[in-house]
């Protein structure tokens, strides 16, 4: 019996794990698996957050992938339900008592089909993510700005920038004017940097296929006859899967289908140094209640961050010392809102609850607030939330960096910050509308593509030294991966290891080809 020991239980490690004992091959090898998880809760940032009866998606988390492997896996942990409809089939028993928990052996262990529906706030107006060339566009933008955006993306594509920046990226897409009113001061809202400092990668990583020019043949593709297989930009597809009670509720689930068939996770267990001898990792230490231990294993699966892990290492050179030390990352705070009421009036003629805007997050553009996003947790799934029917979850999404003064802000402080701000939108009308708040501070929430990232290839280089190391998931690799591709890069991995190869170039190579992605 070989010994599986894997960092992290979020997607990539709870992925991992299930996959090595989940005998679908019929091998005779056979495995121990344990995973260290340093918070005490499953699924990382995909986790979903229960608060007086509320839930929060740390994030937004759509289920949506081409990879026909993670929609098997998906459908194996959490069968799809169709859409519900808004009316009181959706407001029965089932959500009076969500509070409680869902039963995991009941009709609560589904996955629910959902309208995907994000689109821009800018200026008090309502923009299609991604910007469509509609009445509606034309209407908010004005004409003449409508003309201008036309001619700077003619000039785009008549003189082509050199793509060695995230600003180039955009604006050889989209041209200069919609790259200004729609992705300059987002972007840098997200980051902390402006997208001329960005590496263009970032770009190839979230938006890939999506331009102008995608935009307008997929406005083609609804009005001509349809064709079989007829290939869509993952950016504009219309419905995904969102299981019942959340992201968390799946990754809960296949935590506890992992430990049926014999694997371990010890929570509160956070990993302080890596030892290794030659070519291979040889033990890891880990602090649990502030004790040092230790464990051993064959081989070992990272999806803790490519920093720490060097950081833990012994006899690192200092080249690659240094790199790792230097990785940046953007972390973030979710403020959840309970609302008596939203000012935001739904003129789709998708039917919600409420009647509110059918969004499941808004993107703010405006420069003169630091809010982000805006996600309404009701349209995601009205299981979420305690009282659908009567109030307004709703998440706010902040940027920032771990120890600067917003992260440093205590929960009553957010609160009036954040209600200052949406009252400066028109979201709500004055703080009375609030019922309930929660704070939620994430760390290294996106590895970042500045600074020493782009020597990023010579620390892959001496990580794939160790053949017994295999690194995977969103920062176990350093990469902005959607949580699909960090499953894919776990099912790599366990490949790797069941056939006996060293070889990681197929992991690494996970979400690098330049056809498929989305702002999930």
């Amino acid at each position: 019996m070989k010994k599986v020991l894997i960092i992290g239980a979020g997607p990539a490690g709870i992925t991992a794990g299930y996959e090595l004992l989940k005998n679908r091959e019929g091998l005779s090898e056979s495995y121990e698996v344990i995973i260290l998880e340093e918070t005490n809760e499953i699924g990382g940032i995909s986790r979903t957050v229960k608060y007086n009866g509320n839930r929060m998606d740390i994030g937004g988390h759509r289920f949506f992938s081409k990879d026909e492997n993670v929609v098997r896996w998906w459908d194996e942990i959490m069968p799809k339900q169709g859409a519900p409809a808004m009316d009181d089939k959706i407001l029965g028993r089932d959500v009076a008592v969500a509070a409680s928990g869902p039963d995991p052996d009941s009709e609560d262990r589904v996955m629910l089909t959902r309208n995907r529906v994000s689109r821009i706030y800018y200026k008090r107006k309502f923009f299609d993510y991604p910007i469509k060339m509609s009445f509606n566009t034309i209407k908010n933008m004005g004409f003449i700005t409508t003309m201008g955006a036309g001619f700077s993306y003619l000039a785009s594509v008549l003189h082509k920038r050199p793509e060695d920046s995230l600003e180039n990226f955009y604006i050889n897409r989209f041209g200069k004017k919609l790259y200004s009113m729609f992705f300059e001061g987002y972007t840098e809202k997200l980051w902390g940097r402006h997208p001329a400092a960005i590496s263009a990668d970032w770009g190839a990583q979230r938006v890939k296929g999506l331009s102008i020019v995608a935009i307008i043949k997929d406005i083609a593709r609804k009005i001509l006859p349809k064709k079989e297989n007829a290939k869509v930009e993952t950016s504009l597809i219309e419905e995904f899967q969102y299981p019942k009670y959340g992201p968390g509720q799946l990754w809960e689930t296949a935590a506890q289908e992992f430990v049926n068939m014999g694997g371990r996770i010890l929570t509160g267990c956070k990993v302080v140094g890596i030892r290794t001898k030659g070519d291979a990792v040889t033990e890891v230490i880990y602090e649990e209640n502030g004790v040092k231990k230790s464990l051993s294993a064959d081989y070992y699966i990272s999806s803790m961050p490519i920093k720490d892990l060097v950081a833990g290492m012994n006899d690192v050179p200092a080249e690659q010392a240094k790199i790792a030390a230097g990785l940046p990352y953007r972390d973030f705070v979710t403020v959840g809102l309970c609302v008596k009421r939203i000012n935001l009036k739904n003129e789709t003629k998708l039917k919600t609850l409420q009647n509110i805007v059918p969004d499941c997050w808004i993107y703010v553009q405006d420069v003169g607030v630091k809010l982000g996003r805006i996600q309404i947790f009701n349209n995601w799934s009205p299981y979420l939330v305690a009282k659908p029917e009567e109030t307004v979850w709703l998440g706010l999404e902040y940027f920032c960096a771990e120890g600067d003064k917003y992260w440093n802000m205590s929960e009553s402080e957010w609160v009036d910050f954040a209600a200052g701000e949406l009252i400066s939108m028109g979201v709500i009308s004055d703080k009375s509308v609030i019922l309930d708040a929660h704070k939620e501070c994430v760390k290294k929430a996106y590895p970042a593509y500045f600074d020493t990232y782009y020597e990023i290839d010579k620390l892959i280089g001496y990580l794939d030294g160790f053949k017994n190391l295999y690194c995977v998931g969103r920062n176990g690799q350093h990469r902005y991966n959607n949580m699909d591709h960090s499953m894919v890069t776990s099912f790599e991995a366990v490949k790797n290891i069941k056939n006996g190869v060293t070889d990681k170039k197929n992991i690494w190579s996970v979400n690098t080809e330049e056809e498929y992605h989305e702002e999930k």
